[in-house]
């Protein structure tokens, strides 16, 4: 969206906190805050539509606009800004910045409040904590590492210093920013730029790490997980790997850790992952975690066999597993440092490259596009660079499982929280930081809950395709109705919905396709592969398909299809 900027309203040295904010923003190397509007925040956009450097883009529910935030840090290593109103739009971020707090992703939160004069007093959207009113300091400081109320201009410099250095280090920072307290005038100094500088490491730890690796032991297997991604340290990772001549895993919220070309990889991990993990941990000498702290979802059919093995560590936070771990604040820093250790005393045997083992899902006789054969239309038609962003439940699943990175592309899944409808406004958060073809994978019962964030794709022109699998259910809630409950009845069913043809009719002009076909699908990507824009694909399936969830397929088997529960038909 092209506006006109006009510079920042100043008096000498003095400008406004609003205006403080954003020149601060963008010395951080932030160039797009994502949120809603407000009475308690428009003060703050004032100041980004004076900006040259800082974008304001409004979305149409302050989760998503968390989720753009979320998504636009996965991809850019930079820190994501969301700026949001009092009362119920400051409340709806709290669910963003959930996935963020769990997932550690670096983001800063701006919440607008009443004006400290009514504060305590029946202020509308009052969140002061006075006068029995919610405490908003409380409610944010439980999904946040920061949060603090700016009180006065005086405060505003060290307080958003302290806000940005505690979402570097991996999670949501939070400032409650009251409407007078953003339209005063203060003193403030030049915006700092970031310190790029790395961390202290202990290199004392990491030699022994190094020795232990290069010495002691001979057949490895490696674990990788999303703080790789989070530090930037892919290329480290991949020569890691290398030095050690290691067979390599990924959690499933690390699939993009390493270039499609790295030998020895063995795939996912994990209640999605591949049966060749597991061979790889019961055949090798020494296990190494690195970035991932293991969890659940990451180490499902795992506990026994790391049990028996040696398990080292190195990453941010101690692993949930019993492992050596080595702590570090800067993850790339560290790899670097093992690597030139290592160097060459080592002598890797090398390994050779092929395609992990998929789980063996039984083929489903049922109706639509078969998740596999989906799958497969979508490998093919990724160009390279394309990010991919696949949302929660079966279809997530699947995508996890089955469908390759683009070369140079990214993939994320959030497992933080595994909130439905988080791809929505990841993507387009993505897209703005990275200027290239995005897609969403995502369920219905996703879009139901957010999907119409495509309107702001639409609105911007960002280039997201939005490809939403149909099966009228909430699939996973169905499929688990069906192996624990056994069948006999369902909430999870749904009426046909008509997507494709729904969002077209609503968007003119928005390629939008409907399709139940390995051939449709295949000519529909191609047909908005060109697309400078949005684009909608509806893939049609049924909700009975199992996916390849391993508590599923070792449970027993999945009961005769359910009918909905009565005023569902």
């Amino acid at each position: 969206m092209n506006l006109t900027h006009h510079e920042p309203r100043k008096t000498g040295r003095s400008m406004r906190v609003a205006d403080y904010i954003v020149a601060a923003l963008a010395a951080e190397g932030v160039e797009h805050v994502f949120g809603v509007g407000g009475a308690n925040i428009e003060d703050l956009y004032d100041a980004l539509h004076r900006s040259p450097d800082v974008e304001g883009v409004v979305a149409k529910h302050e989760f998503s606009a968390t989720t753009m935030a979320d998504g636009y840090a996965r991809t850019s290593n930079r820190t994501g800004v969301v700026a949001a109103t009092s009362g119920g739009g400051a409340l709806n971020v709290i669910a963003g910045l959930g996935e963020a707090f769990a997932s550690r992703v670096p983001l800063l939160a701006l919440i607008g409040q009443p004006p400290t004069s009514l504060e305590g007093s029946g202020a509308f959207q009052d969140t002061s904590g006075l006068a029995g009113s919610i405490d908003a300091s409380r409610l944010f400081g439980e999904v946040s590492l920061y949060c603090a109320r700016v009180e006065s201009p005086l405060d505003l410099d060290r307080q958003l210093a302290e806000a940005l250095a505690a979402a570097r280090r991996g999670g949501p920072a939070v400032l409650l920013l009251p409407k007078d307290i953003q339209r005063a005038v203060g003193e403030f100094p030049e915006p700092p730029r970031t310190d790029s500088a790395a961390q202290r490491i202990s290199t004392t730890d990491v030699t022994r790490l190094a020795e232990a690796l290069r010495d002691d032991y001979g057949r490895i297997t490696v674990i990788a997980g999303d703080e790789v991604a989070r530090a930037g340290a892919r290329e480290e990772l991949a020569e890691l790997v290398h030095v050690l001549g290691a067979r390599v895993a990924v959690t499933p919220d690390a699939k993009d850790v390493l270039d499609p070309a790295v030998p020895g990889q063995l795939g996912i991990t994990g209640a999605m992952g591949n049966p060749d993990v597991i061979d790889a941990l019961q055949d090798c000498d020494l296990c190494l975690l690195v970035g991932t702290r293991l969890p659940v979802m990451a180490r499902g059919g795992l506990d026994t066999v790391l049990e028996k093995t040696l398990v080292y560590s190195v990453g941010s936070a101690t692993p949930y597993v019993q492992a050596r771990h080595v702590p570090t604040r800067d993850l790339r820093a560290t790899l670097r440092g093992l690597v030139t250790d290592i160097g060459p005393a080592a002598t890797p045997v090398p390994v050779a490259h092929s395609d992990p083992t998929p789980i063996d899902v039984p083929r489903s006789d049922t109706s639509g596009l078969h998740y596999t054969d989906a799958v497969k239309a979508l490998a093919a038609a990724l160009p390279d660079g394309a990010d991919v962003f696949a949302d929660a439940g079966n279809t997530g699943a699947a995508v996890v499982h089955h469908l390759p990175v683009a070369r140079g592309g990214r993939f994320v899944v959030a497992l933080g929280m595994g909130g439905m409808g988080y791809t929505f406004g990841a993507a387009i958060g993505s897209a703005f930081s990275r200027g290239r073809r995005t897609f969403v994978i995502a369920g219905d019962g996703a879009f139901y809950a957010h999907g119409l964030e495509i309107h702001t794709a639409v609105e911007y022109g960002v280039p997201v395709t939005f490809v939403v699998f149909n099966n009228n259910a909430h699939a996973m809630c169905l499929t688990r109705e069906q192996v624990y409950f056994e069948g006999t009845y369902t909430y999870s069913r749904f009426r046909p919905a008509r997507i494709g043809a729904g969002v077209g009719a609503l968007f003119p002009g928005l390629p939008s396709h409907t399709v139940d076909t390995h051939a449709d699908l295949a000519h529909a990507l191609r047909s908005t592969a060109e697309s400078t824009g949005p684009a909608v694909i509806e893939v049609v399936c049924d909700a009975d398909e199992l996916p390849p969830f391993l508590p599923f397929l070792t449970a027993p088997v999945p009961a005769e299809k359910s009918e909905p529960r009565e005023g569902a038909r």
